[in-house]
């Protein structure tokens, strides 16, 4: 609910601060005191078209603030944390305005775009007037709140799933028709691309390997010329192993005589004999192993280049040329088998519609029946508001299939005739400035839990109406007030006379310039506002006592 107002230089405010509590709130005060400011400013804050005629003139610039109460449930938390804005039961929405028309908006002190201030606003708070294009004036949402009194979301869900897969579906079927055409025209290219492919076979990292095995084939001679080099350096290999051996036998003779002052050299020369004799049979069989293929380098370079030349021609890496091959069979088995593919997936759509549509006719009775229950209690609620020749019907439409959707085959609207016989039209066009607001409230108490607003605010809701009728609709605001926050500009005293709370606008001289103010009025201050109301400029005790006896409850 929406708990404070903050104010800055719009219009005739200079600084204004206001809180709010549960119940309904009345704004009273004579015409001209600047009661529509709050609502513009109210607006202002709510994401409305900023102009720069609310600004206070030389005042700067027109800052709003509104702070509301939300639960951890409410709808809007969900929006804020899709936009990465943090929120807990506080929220608070601000605006700004500078004289050049320069607009800012503000969640909870980040920035963000005045459309989205105006989308998070819309959840919060919902103001009906003589002139409010917007709630139950929106014709997008009869159906949702349709759904929502007759308890029909579980079913309306349903439906938006079926939609969805035969939306899928259909999806599904227009692309495989779309590709098998396309390759039905290439067919030729592909049979000839693909033989290609198949007589050539590349395989997966193919031209990494050709690469390696090339260069490998070309560093052959230089190796084998190394290691002939090393050969003929071994050559006199013979007279150094024979020296060697000769050399370890002596000394292995007086070994046991030399009491250990020989091993070390014993074990030198044994080993020195085993490394190089262990050199000579490396090389004998490298040099057996090398061998320089000039065919098999050949045959190589002819493959890779050829490999690389067929993906430079598909314009793809060489390594992608096993996938492209797959692709090219799919898309002929494609082609063969597009009769029992495009069967498949026309059969599914045929389901998918079946399933959809059975849930779309449960759900458009569901909706007959919830319509006609909702017509009678917002007829119920006419009669009292002297509207009682007036006829409320929702009138439910069977969409034709092309504009069939998320939400079902309807179309749901909320209609009126103000007088039996009459043509029944869309409330905004067929009812006038104080009909409009009184049919806005007997809609409003048949769907007062409905909905996600928990305020709401009526402008002149008792325009053209007095006596027994302001009463009535006094009664039915204050019945509201149960459900919702609810906060009234009136000129009525038997509205004012039924709110919990009274704020009086009046007008007022502050340094030689004229500024709009608030005072919450106490018990006896609102006795004395009623009976203004009543009597006008001079208050007579005849209004003091009616006052009076609209505040204890009873109708003058």
């Amino acid at each position: 609910m929406l708990t404070t107002l903050s104010i800055r230089n719009v219009v005739l405010i200079e600084k204004l601060d206001l809180s709010f509590q549960k119940g309904l709130c009345v704004f009273t005060g004579e015409t001209g005191a600047g009661k529509s400011i709050l609502l513009d400013a109210l607006g202002l804050a709510l994401g409305e078209r900023a102009d720069t005629g609310l600004l206070r003139q030389d005042g700067g610039e027109a800052v709003v603030t509104a702070t509301f109460e939300v639960t951890s449930d409410h709808p809007v938390q969900a929006l804020l944390q899709e936009h990465g804005i943090e929120s807990d039961d506080i929220l608070i929405l601000r605006r700004t305005l500078s004289a050049a028309g320069r607009t800012r908006a503000f969640i909870n002190d980040q920035a963000t775009s005045v459309g989205f201030l105006k989308q998070a606003g819309a959840l919060l708070i919902e103001v009906q007037g003589q002139f409010a294009q917007q709630g139950l004036l929106d014709p997008a949402t009869h159906l949702p709140l349709l759904d929502a009194f007759g308890g029909l979301q579980a079913q309306a869900a349903a439906t938006a799933r079926a939609y969805r897969t035969w939306n899928d579906a259909r999806q599904a079927l227009d692309e495989a028709r779309t590709e098998a055409e396309q390759a039905r025209q290439d067919e030729d290219y592909l049979r000839h691309a693909l033989e290609e492919l198949d007589k050539f076979d590349p395989r997966p990292d193919e031209d990494e390997g050709l690469s390696r095995e090339r260069q490998r084939l070309m560093q052959a001679s230089h190796l084998v010329e190394a290691v002939n080099a090393a050969q003929a350096d071994m050559k006199p290999r013979i007279a150094v192993t024979d020296s060697l051996r000769n050399a370890l036998r002596r000394l292995e003779r007086v070994a046991e005589s030399a009491d250990g002052q020989l091993d070390e050299a014993v074990t030198a020369l044994d080993r020195a004999l085993d490394e190089v004799e262990t050199a000579s049979d490396v090389l004998n069989a490298a040099g057996r192993a090398i061998e320089i293929d000039d065919a098999r380098l050949s045959t190589t370079e002819e493959r890779l280049f050829a490999l690389r030349e067929l993906a430079r021609k598909h314009r793809v890496d060489a390594n992608a040329l096993p996938a492209l091959r797959q692709k090219m069979q799919e898309r002929l088995a494609l082609i063969d088998n597009q009769t029992e593919e495009i069967g498949k997936l026309t059969a599914a759509l045929v389901k998918a519609r079946e399933h959809y549509l059975e849930n779309a006719e449960h759900l458009s009775q569901a909706r007959g029946k919830t319509a006609t229950r909702l017509d009678k209690a917002v007829q119920a609620e006419l009669v009292p508001l002297k509207l009682e020749r007036a006829v409320f019907t929702t009138q439910m439409e069977r969409l034709p299939e092309a504009n069939w959707n998320e939400n079902g085959i309807d179309r749901a609207g909320f209609t009126v005739a103000t007088n039996p016989g009459e043509t029944a039209g869309p409330i905004g066009r067929i009812a006038s400035g104080g009909e409009l607001s009184r049919f806005m409230l007997a809609i409003k108490l048949s769907l007062a839990t409905i909905g996600a607003q928990p305020s709401l605010v009526f402008d002149e809701v008792d325009s053209g109406i007095g006596g027994a009728t302001a009463h009535a609709v006094g009664e039915r605001l204050r019945r509201l007030a149960d459900q919702l926050q609810v906060l009234v500009v009136t000129h009525s005293p038997q509205v004012a006379a039924r709110g919990a709370d009274h704020l009086r606008v009046h007008k007022a001289m502050a340094s030689g310039r004229v500024t709009t103010g608030v005072e919450r009025l106490s018990s006896a201050e609102r006795h004395e506002e009623l009976a203004r109301m009543l009597s006008g400029a001079e208050i007579t005790e005849e209004a003091r006592a009616a006052a009076r006896r609209l505040m204890e409850g009873h109708v003058p």
